[in-house]
């Protein structure tokens, strides 16, 4: 779904949904306080307050690059939305498509070992039974199904909180402060453009940009229709223009969207009348069909640390402590 308007402003809807936002809160108040599987291996959580479109996939493929870097052996975690498979399943792009395990594992398969579990704890064994030297969830904030040794909230700067909200009055799955309180760090990404550091406290802040990879196709000067299916269009088809590219049309869709093949001849027939190319996001590559794939360039983005020497001294604190 494509979130609602109001969840950027306190309108009268906002308003009267409040009621509705304190009862969710209070639900996840109660489910975050359960105690869950303690892993052997350090477990680290990137996830957000939010729904959706912070950045949490990218910070987690540059947390585990780092990591593997450092001869620590990631793995991922993750529920595998709107997947078919339940798990524990460790992601195979070869054998499994977006419909199985979602359009994130694909992506996280890519750089780490990667595995789909609804059931949190039971996905953390089967990792540690497999060599994880680690474990990086993909999203889980509030999932208390397994104990987290370091918790990453990721915060996008240019839409912050939104209203500050809780569903449906707003974007917020729990209350900014109880979020706050469970953080050992903020990855704030771009510009605070909100304001929303002034709730971050004392909670240690990693300044991040999103920024194309070095494989990134050259784009400067090249017409093109970008489209996507992701939480915020706006900040894709802004990297496609910090490129160089020239935005014929805009075509955003829902949030993890499933495009059929009607659908991208559809948008291959705009970008031809325009004489352009048409490029999307990797996450939206992964949800085509195979021949769909081959007519579409996609634009890799990654996750650029200002200190990423800050974030190196808190994972090396955290092995310490337990004892890795």
């Amino acid at each position: 779904m494509r979130p609602p308007d109001f969840w950027n402003s306190r309108r009268l809807l906002s308003t009267l949904l409040v009621p509705a936002g304190c009862a969710y809160a209070l639900a996840t108040r109660w489910r975050v306080r359960r105690p869950g599987w303690r892993a052997p291996v350090p477990v680290i959580c990137v996830g957000n307050i939010g729904i959706g479109g912070a950045g949490k996939t990218p910070v987690a493929l540059a947390l585990a690059r780092r990591l593997a870097a450092q001869g620590r052996a990631p793995h991922f975690l993750t529920r595998g939305y709107r997947g078919r498979e339940a798990g524990p399943l460790r992601v195979d792009p070869a054998r499994h498509d977006a419909r199985a395990v979602g359009d994130e594992p694909l992506l996280l398969a890519r750089v780490a070992p990667t595995w789909v579990a609804r059931d949190r704890a039971a996905g953390a064994k089967a990792a540690v039974a497999a060599g994880a030297g680690c474990i990086v969830m993909d999203d889980g904030f509030q999932n208390p199904a397994l104990a987290k040794d370091m918790s990453l909230v990721v915060v996008d700067g240019g839409f912050g909180f939104g209203n500050e909200r809780v569903i449906p009055a707003g974007p917020l799955r729990e209350p900014i402060a109880a979020g706050m309180a469970r953080a050992d760090a903020i990855v704030l990404i771009g510009d605070d453009a909100t304001g929303a550091s002034r709730h971050f406290g004392a909670v240690p802040v990693f300044a991040a940009r999103i920024v194309p990879e070095p494989t990134a196709p050259s784009l400067a000067g090249k017409k093109v229709v970008a489209f996507c299916g992701i939480g915020r269009p706006e900040k894709f088809f802004a990297t496609v223009r910090a490129l160089g590219a020239s935005v014929a049309e805009e075509m955003p869709y829902p949030d993890h969207h499933v495009f059929s093949d009607e659908e991208i001849m559809f948008i291959l027939e705009i970008a031809a009348k325009h004489g352009a190319a048409a490029v999307t996001t990797e996450k939206d590559h992964a949800r085509l069909s195979p021949d769909a794939k081959l007519m579409v360039e996609t634009v890799p983005i990654t996750i650029e640390f200002d200190a990423p020497e800050a974030l190196d001294a808190m994972l090396a604190r955290l092995f310490a402590a337990k004892g890795r």
